[in-house]
């Protein structure tokens, strides 16, 4: 087994995500199965219970895992499926530490950061590196591991230090670091003088911990100069071919092949002894589609930034549009959808509370600059989330893409959203609502799923990969089951959620009207897919599709959508059961 540490100084947020996932891409065109650990040092036991604008997106693996937003990454970059063991937190090893001390399992010896908590680190690496992470069954033969936070920050220290003892354990050859910097333009702009000092301290820190950096990866607004990378080189002793410029571009889909042109491959090669006998072969698995594939879709985001494809608009109608992280595994999925249909993005973000009455008295510029935006925009989505703020300006939302058959996907909350406007607005409900948001409302059609535990917030939802059952009076004129064709009755998709529709009020709301409960859960009792039958695209779904999108393969519910909004969803949905491969063209290029 082979391992790459991606650890980061200088600042947070410099993209360690970002740079381990397109290693691990560039480690995959070698024919190499490649799987992902991601190290998080806060005390939390995983991310369950942060809220988006404090940490970002929750993000859920098929196992009911609720992890860090980067996990989505390398699922999205690697084709791969993670589990919940593959997020490493401070609480998660601390937990297991003293419920082995608990157990009697260090044998009265006094329970120590070194060595106990330090060992279990590399226990848990080496143990979780060896899950399958594909259909093949294989045991991966890489393992990317990106130490979350800032190398130097008092709460890295005992991973770090785990990390500092962890070739001599796994061996010569078989680990290398990369560490991702930031290089500064002082003062900022075009002429600016790019600042090699913070990364000189960052190496140093790096060290100063025991470990020693194979190459460094530079952050800058722009390409490095020579002058800088020779720098670099000279102040933190090593080749100028190990210091890596990863300047800004258009797209993250770019970065793996401005790594690819940078030679990284050839230096893990060298690095992890890769090309030495004995060690893992590559196949052409991947090198003959997958990244063939990848190159053809960064042909497609440059021709979005070049402006030469029409423009869709989607209006994002959400609670948490101060911080684009909060949402960035449904931007991504509008990203795939759009460069699936040849169609450029434009993703408007509207705060749902700007749309409500309210606001027209205490920012009128706001809530006519919000009204604007969405009765202008091509298709309208309302994603997740939670507590009563904005709801009711979603509900507007809903309501104007409902009476304008304009295209609409509700996504979990966005979904029960859609249910309570219909029961109020249509099916003439007296008080609809729901339990979470007006728990004494007169008819509540969103209520408390009966087995969640309401104790406690920390993994108590129904989460993870579930079945969702087309129900016999769909086919044939659903639009949304359509895209997986009329012979396929189920569907499974990755839950976070601890309301649902009413069982009570179910026959009540689809006897109003057209609105049709589509998909099911296993057992017939659960609404899994709600869509209006008289509508151009009007559907809602209690899953988030959005966490099973792939940069090669997007999400379907989120392909329609965006389909129907470019005018182009029959078109999409016939190419969906027999669509040619894409025309493909070498990555190396």
């Amino acid at each position: 087994m082979k391992y790459v540490l991606v650890s980061g100084g200088v600042i947070s947020g410099v993209g360690k995500g970002i740079i381990a996932s397109s290693t691990g891409l560039l480690l995959k065109t070698m024919g190499l199965t490649v799987t992902s650990i991601k190290i998080d040092p806060y005390m939390n036991i995983d991310a369950g219970t942060m809220a988006p604008t404090e940490h970002g997106e929750v993000y859920v693996t098929d196992d009911g895992g609720e992890m860090d937003l980067d996990i989505g990454h390398y699922e999205r970059y690697l084709l791969t499926t993670l589990t919940r063991d593959h997020n490493l937190t401070t609480g998660k090893i601390y937990q297991q530490v003293i419920e082995r001390e608990r157990r009697g399992d260090y044998l009265g010896k006094t329970v120590q950061v070194v060595p106990h908590l330090t060992n279990a680190i590399q226990d848990w690496i080496e143990r979780v590196a060896q899950i399958p992470v594909d259909e093949s069954g294989r045991k991966p033969d890489v393992c990317v591991i990106e130490l979350g936070g800032t190398v130097g920050d008092i709460e890295s220290a005992p991973f770090i230090h785990a990390m500092s003892q962890f070739p001599r354990r796994v061996g010569k050859g078989n680990f290398m670091q990369i560490h991702v910097s930031y290089v500064p333009v002082i003062p900022p702009g075009p002429h600016g003088e790019q600042k090699t000092k913070p990364t000189q301290r960052a190496v140093g820190d790096v060290r100063s911990a025991g470990l020693r950096p194979d190459l460094i990866a530079c952050r800058c607004e722009r390409p490095l100069e020579e002058a800088v990378i020779q720098k670099i080189a000279n102040m933190c002793q090593v080749e100028t071919k190990q210091v890596l410029s990863v300047h800004n571009v258009s797209s993250t889909y770019h970065v793996p092949l401005l790594l690819r042109q940078q030679k990284l491959r050839e230096s893990i090669i060298g690095l992890l002894e890769l090309d030495a006998p004995g060690a893992v072969a590559p196949s052409k698995a991947f090198v003959d589609h997958g990244a063939k594939m990848w190159q053809e879709w960064v042909q497609r985001t440059r021709a979005q930034d070049g402006g030469s494809l029409d423009t869709v608009s989607i209006a994002l109608v959400g609670k948490y549009t101060n911080l684009e992280d909060a949402y960035i595994s449904v931007g991504k999925s509008l990203e795939h959808a759009a460069m699936y249909c040849k169609k450029k993005l434009d993703l408007v973000w509207i705060d749902s509370s700007n749309l409500e009455e309210a606001a027209q008295q205490t920012q009128p510029a706001e809530y006519h600059k919000a009204w604007h935006a969405l009765i202008t925009a091509n298709g309208i989505l309302v994603p997740g989330g939670f507590g009563v703020r904005g709801t009711e300006g979603m509900i507007q939302a809903i309501t104007w893409a409902r009476t304008n058959k304009v295209p609409f996907l509700g996504v979990c909350l966005g979904m029960q959203m859609a249910v309570i406007e219909f029961a109020r607005n249509v099916c003439k409900l007296p008080g609809a609502g729901s339990e979470e948001l007006n728990p004494g409302c007169e008819t509540p059609v969103i209520v408390y799923m009966p087995e969640v535990d309401r104790t406690k917030l920390g993994g108590t939802m129904r989460l993870g990969k579930r079945e969702c059952v087309f129900q016999p009076n769909t086919a044939g004129w659903s639009k949304f089951r359509a895209l997986y064709g009329d012979d396929v009755t189920s569907i499974h998709e990755r839950h976070r959620h601890r309301y649902e529709v009413s069982p009570d009020q179910m026959a009540a709301i689809e006897a109003a009207g057209d609105f049709v409960f589509v998909g099911k859960d296993e057992k017939g009792e659960r609404v899994e897919v709600i869509e209006i039958r008289s509508h151009p695209f009007f559907v809602g779904v209690q899953f988030h599709p959005e966490y099973l999108s792939r940069v090669l393969a997007p999400s379907k519910s989120y392909l329609g959508f965006f389909a129907a909004a470019a005018g182009m969803l029959d078109e999409v949905t016939a190419s969906l059961t027999g669509k040619p491969p894409i025309v493909a063209t070498n990555l190396d290029e």
